[in-house]
């Protein structure tokens, strides 16, 4: 379990880089059987592309990346 939240931190550092530079951020708040609990942060928190944001690209890069996360959510 530890070694899985390296990883999704790890990753998330990656996708933190690309959040920014719109003034966005994503904190990781759990992880739980392979659901990755975040909360978005800065301009992503109240953003209407949220939802997109966290699926089409936060999912979508942490699953590519990292074995063994099975789905995102917000927290």
């Amino acid at each position: 379990m530890e070694n899985l939240k390296e990883e999704v931190e790890a990753a998330l550092e990656r996708i933190r880089t690309a959040l920014r530079v719109e003034g966005g951020d994503v904190q990781l708040v759990d992880i739980d059987d392979g659901m990755v609990k975040v909360k978005l942060q800065g301009s992503c928190a109240g953003c209407p592309f949220s939802q997109m944001t966290l699926k089409n690209f936060i999912e979508k890069e942490l699953k590519k990346s990292v074995k063994g996360v099975k789905g995102v959510v917000s927290a």
